[in-house]
């Protein structure tokens, strides 16, 4: 496993918004309004979040470089859930412009970081400016998967779901220990319980599923002691803002 550093994320969020607005340029306005891969989201509620997590992050950038603290969304998570219903229901020239200009806005925060900056606290999980990067790279990719317009899981690539392994053990559940064996690729284990689930099946597949998306090839199997399983239920999504763990 290859980890992500200050000198690599830069080319990954410069990555992950090419996949945004290139999907966006292939909506017309009732692609807008259709439902997302998201349960009672269209994709305009999926855009208009893109939108509110880009500004989030440059915000917290913003502040980080004057040696100050701020909430993530303008209003806490009241303001955020206002702020999407309210514009999800924009046309596709308007979230075209949002889209971009937020993106860029944030991308380009990041690229302007110093060295030193990476490091500099933020309030987004009690973290750092490195870890704000992180998140809008999960941001960006996960969401570009969930407009649902051909771009899914599987095409995801293998140092983010990597990263998606580390940042989302805190999901396997105290009792349990997954043994992850993609496809091809060399096992990990997450977990310290004393039960053994072996989960295998392609990289993708095993990143959407601990993601909490729906894994798009089909390949996702789980054993315990030699004999087949269901799936086991993951806790939520890690503690922090967005609380919520299927958006």
């Amino acid at each position: 496993m290859t980890p992500i550093t200050a000198e690599t994320l830069p080319a990954e969020l410069h990555k992950a918004a090419g996949t945004v607005t290139r999907l966006l340029s292939t909506m017309d306005e009732s692609s807008v309004t259709g439902p997302s891969e998201l349960p009672g989201w269209t994709r305009g509620h999926v855009l208009a979040h893109i939108v509110g997590i880009s500004n989030a992050m440059a915000r917290q950038l913003e502040y980080a470089q004057r040696g100050e603290k701020i909430e993530l969304y303008d209003g806490g998570m009241e303001g955020r859930t206002k702020a999407i219903e309210l514009a999800a229901g924009h046309s596709l020239a308007d979230h075209t412009a949002s889209v971009t200009t937020a993106v860029n806005a944030a991308v380009a925060a990041f690229d302007s970081l110093e060295p030193n900056g990476w490091q500099a606290p933020i309030s987004y999980r009690d973290g750092t400016v490195f870890d704000g990067g992180l998140a809008l790279w999960r941001e960006l990719t996960i969401h570009a998967s969930d407009l649902g317009m051909g771009y899914g899981p599987e095409t995801w690539s293998r140092p983010f779901c990597e990263h998606l392994f580390s940042f989302l053990e805190p999901r396997v559940p105290a009792d349990y220990k997954f043994v992850l064996q993609p496809t091809g690729l060399a096992p990990l284990t997450l977990g310290h319980g004393g039960t053994s689930i072996a989960i295998t099946g392609m990289l993708t597949d095993i990143a959407a599923w601990l993601a909490g998306r729906e894994p798009s090839l089909g390949s996702l199997r789980a054993t315990a002691a030699a004999d087949g399983v269901d799936l086991p239920d993951l806790l939520p999504w890690p503690a922090g803002v967005p609380t919520q763990p299927a958006r």
